[in-house]
């Protein structure tokens, strides 16, 4: 399926009004088990056995049964990758010049298999290796204008929102931004939730609070619309369930699961806010993972989601979590404003959240305040 960035145009009483037509992942698969179909998805995109089909894995599998269920044939390549620290483009950098050298062959395909980091990364990878330069030079919103490789995304972890959205987010020389293009989802993602068993409490808590604050920040936002609406109320509802009702560890993988897919496209067609543009401050300067980063700041954000704010405490509260204290404490006065730069940068952010005139509601000061209590 080709992407196109195109607009559509409604007439309205004598005038237009212009959409952005975004696109969506064309296919996917979901079920337990449904892993084992890789193999089959995969086939008619192998165009012979040279082209081949590159495997980025999150090095918690290796050695673990999960590697010997990957459909590797031919010349394909598993790479394992640590998903301890962000993606950042020199990475993405790094991979795409090692596929150049190692293999004559353009891939045939990119599947990542893991959780945010090894998703952004496996959409990054497919996107530069059919685009010039460094993946730096693509950080922002609609720069790419190739489409990228076949791309599959299968998530190990629920949450993020990474397997269904038009952005992968990258740590690069001077900020932490997404590469947003209609070339970035995936071709096909597998939506296994039988994967996602034995994620350690900590990482399932902190990773399924980044759909709970998309959602609050998507329903809450000026962007919001009935297409986003929809999807956001349905991944809420369903995050209230998995973190504040019982049911079987069957039950709540399965509505996780479904919680990430439909918080993604939430914010696919409208846009995050607070919450998220001062996590990218943390992340950028003191390297804190994003899922993390949202829960630190969202806390002390109560001027702005008071319901959304008030229920994430009470979910804190029921699973026992303990955050990190005095996360922000040692920092000097150029660190704290090198943070501050990075989150008044998500100005895309900044508009959904608190409107075209948000700079005459919230600036450094403000910024630095909420810093301060993390």
């Amino acid at each position: 399926m080709e992407l196109k960035k195109e607009k559509a145009v409604k007439q309205m009483n004598g005038t237009s009004q212009e959409y952005r037509n975004f696109p969506m992942v064309p296919r996917v698969v979901f079920g337990h088990g449904s892993f084992d179909q890789l193999g089959d998805i995969l086939l008619p995109q192998r165009r012979h056995s040279e082209a081949p089909v590159i495997f980025l894995v999150d090095d918690v599998f290796e050695g673990t049964p999960l590697v010997q269920r990957i459909p590797s044939i031919f010349c394909d390549r598993i790479i394992f990758i640590s998903a301890l620290e962000e993606p950042t483009t020199e990475q993405v950098d790094a991979l795409v010049h090692h596929i150049g050298e190692v293999f004559s062959e353009a891939p045939a395909g990119i599947v990542g298999i893991g959780g945010g980091t090894l998703l952004d990364l496996a959409k990054a990878v497919a996107i530069m290796l059919n685009n010039a330069g460094s993946a730096a030079k693509y950080q922002g919103w609609d720069l790419v204008h190739k489409k990228a490789v076949y791309h599959v995304g299968i998530p190990t972890i629920s949450g993020t929102g990474a397997e269904v959205s038009r952005t992968t987010v990258l740590m690069g020389p001077e900020r932490k931004l997404g590469i947003n293009s209609d070339f970035t989802p995936f071709d096909q993602v597998v939506l296994d939730p039988e994967l996602t068993r034995g994620v350690p409490k900590d990482q399932w808590f902190f990773t399924g609070m980044d759909c709970y604050i998309h959602c609050v920040e998507s329903l809450n936002g000026t962007f919001l619309n009935a297409f986003s609406q929809s999807y956001g109320e349905k991944a809420l509802e369903l995050c209230t369930e998995v973190f504040m009702h019982d049911g079987s560890p069957d039950q709540k993988r399965d509505k996780l699961m479904m919680a990430s897919w439909h918080g993604g496209m939430s914010i696919a067609y409208s846009q995050v806010g607070v919450a998220h543009a001062l996590s990218y401050g943390l992340g950028f300067l003191l390297g804190v993972r994003h899922g993390l980063g949202n829960c630190l700041v969202f806390r002390h954000l109560a001027q702005f989601y008071p319901e959304g704010v008030a229920l994430f405490e009470q979910m804190v509260e029921k699973h026992g979590i303990q955050f990190p204290q005095n996360v922000c404490a040692h920092l000097n006065d150029q660190e704290m404003d090198t943070m501050i730069q990075v989150a008044m940068g998500m100005t895309p952010l900044w508009e959904n959240a608190l409107g075209p005139k948000w700079r005459s509601k919230i600036g450094p000061e403000e910024i630095r305040a909420i810093y301060q209590k993390i």
